[in-house]
């Protein structure tokens, strides 16, 4: 039987534009954020030009040259009228690359740019990159910082898994061609999760980063750390401050970093982090909020207890089960917050809320009391407020 090319084609065509063009609805609202019914991103939101061979001679059965297993991990940026995510794609090579892709609306029909990110490479190149961070500094950059991933030269042949994480910088003024500085310089054998602060701290720029004794374990490093550093073209921190650590019996007892850049409000510095614990099953990654003080940005000042965004239903399905992760957001004009997490390594999503409701969460739901016995507490304190009003 002859294969139909053209009908292959034909229906490949209208499956994509029927996904890119589907609408999004909310599909749920618990009083702090909105979740949405559709992921904004998968793999299938990907070009058919990037993963298709359309020539006949050369591709007669329509099969993907390139796959793609999925797409996640997204920083995120306001870009004049566009909402841009620059999402993780990872192909089924399981290199990960940059893609940026926009939409009018921030909750659905994002569309891909025509052509991946090009990152230039250092003189050790990367064997992959994930996990962007877009910030708009003060100083007049956008600045990319991302996890740069090289095998460790000190590993056996027989161990093909042992990995160096380190901060990969790039910068841009337009996000199309990047600038790539040199790799950020810690006391820490390694770094995942940097984030730059968006302004000057002292006269220095500043970051948040996570100190890592191994490539997965924190080990005694573990928790969210601060430093400073003169100049990005020569990004060297000497110092870590830990300023959010890991905490036994609690949703960051493994390790925590933090997400995107903090977003400034009246009352300081609020963060959106995750958190780690082990349990049966494996890692669980949710997501939390804290606010640190504008004068010392070092300071927490709030963080309520447990977690603000875990994985429910299906988003606990996939490539890695029971993870939620967010490393990008935008605050729009009116003080509309988007904010963009990944689940389970697989799917992008979007959550939207307002300043004033992250503010009114972070400000006024208690902390962490560390025990059952002030969890308890804590309800009798809520109960008590509520006499007489529930009736």
């Amino acid at each position: 039987m002859k294969y139909d090319f053209n009908n292959r084609k034909s229906s490949l065509i209208a499956a994509y534009k029927e996904l890119v063009e589907t609408k999004n609805t909310v599909a749920s609202d618990n009083g702090v954020y909105e979740r949405f019914t559709n992921p904004v991103l998968t793999a299938a939101h990907i070009p058919l030009e990037w993963r298709i061979d359309f020539n006949i001679q050369s591709n007669p059965f329509l099969m993907e040259r390139f796959g793609i297993n999925a797409v996640f991990n997204a920083g995120a940026i306001k870009w004049g009228d566009k909402y841009l995510v620059m999402a993780r794609v990872e192909g089924y090579d399981r290199k990960s690359f940059f893609a940026i892709a926009e939409s009018d609306s921030g909750v659905d029909c994002f569309k891909f740019w025509d052509k991946p990110v090009i990152m230039p490479e250092t003189n050790d190149p990367d064997t992959n990159i994930y996990d962007m961070r877009l910030v708009q500094h003060e100083d007049g950059w956008i600045y990319g910082l991302f996890c740069t991933e090289r095998r460790d030269k000190n590993a056996s042949d027989a161990d093909q898994s042992a990995a160096i994480a380190q901060c990969g910088i790039a910068r841009s003024k337009d996000l199309v061609a990047w600038e790539r500085l040199p790799d950020l310089i810690t006391p820490s054998l390694q770094q995942r999760n940097v984030v730059l602060h968006p302004e000057f701290v002292h006269g220095k720029y500043a970051f948040y980063t996570r100190p890592q004794d191994g490539f997965i374990e924190a080990g005694k490093g573990g928790g969210i750390a601060f430093g400073l550093t003169e100049s990005m073209e020569s990004s060297c921190i000497t110092e870590e401050l830990l300023i959010d650590k890991k905490v036994y019996h609690t949703i960051n007892e493994l390790k925590n970093g933090l997400g995107p850049a903090p977003i400034k409000t009246i009352h300081g510095w609020l963060h959106l982090a995750h958190g780690v614990r082990n349990t049966a099953s494996g890692l669980r990654y949710v997501c939390y909020l804290f606010m640190t003080d504008l004068a010392d940005v070092t300071k927490i000042t709030h963080k309520p207890a447990g977690y603000f965004l875990a994985p429910i239903g299906e988003e606990r399905i996939g490539d890695v089960s029971n993870v939620l992760f967010s490393n990008g957001w935008i605050l729009d004009e009116g003080g509309k917050v988007f904010i963009y997490y990944a689940s389970s390594d697989t799917r992008l999503h979007v959550a939207t809320t307002t300043l004033d409701q992250l503010i009114d969460y972070v400000l006024n739901t208690p902390p962490d009391g560390l025990s059952s016995s002030n969890s308890v507490k804590t309800i009798m304190g809520i109960i008590e407020q509520n006499k007489g009003l529930n009736t």
